[in-house]
């Protein structure tokens, strides 16, 4: 027997949210997307309960921007588990291990199964050393239930339940916005995290708000010094004032939309209908921004896994040194990814590492991000039916066919081949190149390149999706000659 029929009992049965049968209308795919998020959000402010608040480390605080969730509350994981659980199904499936048909309906049920039963076997393996090391989510001293005093150690398995419990959750939620809803649901936390730490650095006082920080400046309630021949102008810059994250935040808003709109547009016409005409656009950013989040992920989890050596003491000092939970040297340094211009500006008091340290540091992080870009891109394409191979066989199946050429599958796809392949490359080396560009020099509210990355291409891509929905709902014919239902 095959593993395949070996594992098809687990994996066909696998809890799953039920597809709807037809076509779903817009108001409702926007409820149920408005409903989750408001789920979200409401989860994300539920605290462990157990848990001894202000004591414990967060040990995705860099990469809460595209993890999503929210340290110390229900939503721990974020959508960690899913992200990993999709790496490791991604590079099997692109070695061809598993022998998995995604085209075949019967090998698409034991994909989503497989992928389903590895994340929770992701999201347990994480939440374990979360509650059990300690450092993480440690645990009140002492609680009282019914009369009874929880020891130590069942506090600790109450705090593991809720964070899987929060895990499991949150691959449902993202399932319900994928079947009914508008996007994904992925694409939904992502959005409304970095949305709000970017409101946040905009407009709260607590938070040094952009907008409360001119304001006293102009007034005189925070002294930055004189601006000419003094340091008043680089506080304004690179310190209170922030105009430096202003304009990259803007810049990298320009860029995106810009790269979005950039694409290659084959010709094709229908096989049968006369006139009939359309385009197949290969955009510049053909794979999406979605891939970067893999190649955080997988920083996520060496830094992770530093984390983990180190707080249990079994780390040499070759493979890293740390000070405060921040690696300052060692292998785990050089592979921690550059978030705040305070990280590389080595002729500032802020950093203590020798230049060439740091040089070294920058040059392995734009390398992770622009050829790990590029990998996944890759990837991404294959396994999400975006290939030259699967393209073709839609066009084909769709009736149409590139003017100048046989109506045969084998012939659309070498003139694919011509494009897909070297764009997809070229996009996923440059988004990657971006993020690291953005990290480098500052965004508003600390929130990440890849973050801000991921937000305005989901958000553009949104309201494409959107505007594709309401004019399938003004044109129910439109509807069924793409075969929506």
């Amino acid at each position: 027997m095959s593993w395949k029929q070996t594992a098809e009992p687990v994996l066909a049965r696998m809890p799953a949210v039920v597809r709807p049968e037809g076509h779903v209308q817009f108001r409702r795919k926007l409820a149920w997307t408005g409903v989750i998020l408001i789920l979200y959000f409401f989860l994300t402010n539920i605290s462990l309960w157990g848990y001894g608040v202000g004591t414990g480390d967060d040990l995705f605080g860099q990469f809460r921007t595209i993890l999503a969730g929210e340290h110390g509350s229900l939503m721990q994981v974020g959508i960690g588990p899913i992200v990993t659980a999709s790496i490791v199904l991604q590079l099997l499936t692109g070695a061809n291990l598993l022998g998995l048909d995604t085209n075949d309906p019967r090998d698409q049920v034991l994909y989503q199964g497989l992928q389903k039963l590895l994340v929770i076997i992701v999201t347990a393996m994480t939440a374990f050393p979360l509650v059990f090391a300690g450092q993480f989510i440690p645990p009140v001293d002492h609680l009282q239930v019914f009369g009874m005093v929880l020891d130590r150690t069942s506090i600790q398995l109450i705090l593991f339940t809720q964070i899987f419990i929060g895990g499991i959750l949150i691959l449902y939620m993202d399932e319900i916005v994928s079947k009914w809803g508008i996007g994904s649901g992925v694409g939904l936390f992502i959005i409304a995290g970095v949305s709000q730490r970017l409101m946040g650095g905009i407009v709260s006082p607590s938070a040094d708000g952009i907008i409360p920080t001119w304001i006293n400046i102009a007034l005189g309630n925070i002294d930055i010094g004189p601006i000419i021949g003094g340091g008043g102008l680089n506080a304004l810059i690179f310190g209170q004032g922030q105009i430096l994250a202003v304009v990259t935040t803007v810049l990298i808003f320009i860029i995106v939309v810009y790269a979005e709109s950039v694409r290659v547009e084959i010709p094709l016409s229908h096989a049968r209908v006369k006139g009939a005409r359309g385009r197949f656009p290969v955009k510049l950013i053909y794979a999406s921004v979605l891939p970067i989040i893999l190649v955080r992920a997988l920083q996520a989890n060496f830094q992770f896994m530093g984390r983990i050596l180190h707080g249990g003491g079994h780390l040499p000092e070759w493979a890293g040194v740390y000070v405060e939970g921040q690696p300052v040297s060692g292998l785990f340094y050089y592979l921690s990814p550059i978030y705040h211009p305070d990280e590389w500006m080595w002729w500032t008091a802020a950093v203590t590492q020798e230049t060439w340290q740091v040089l070294l540091r920058v040059s392995v992080d734009i390398t992770f991000m622009v050829v790990g870009g590029a990998i996944f891109a890759i990837f991404w394409v294959e396994t999400t039916n975006m290939g030259p191979e699967a393209t073709a066989r839609q066009i084909q199946h769709s009736g149409m066919q590139i003017p100048g050429f046989r109506q045969n599958v084998g012939v659309v796809e070498k003139v694919m081949e011509r494009y897909i392949p070297q764009v997809t490359i070229i996009g996923g080396a440059l988004v990657g190149l971006l993020a690291v560009a953005a990290n480098m020099l500052g965004t508003i509210g600390g929130v990440t390149g890849e973050g801000l990355l991921l937000t305005v291409s989901i958000t553009y891509k949104l309201y494409e999706e959107i505007a594709e929905e309401q004019l399938m709902e003004m044109h129910p014919m439109l509807r069924q000659m793409l075969g929506r239902g």
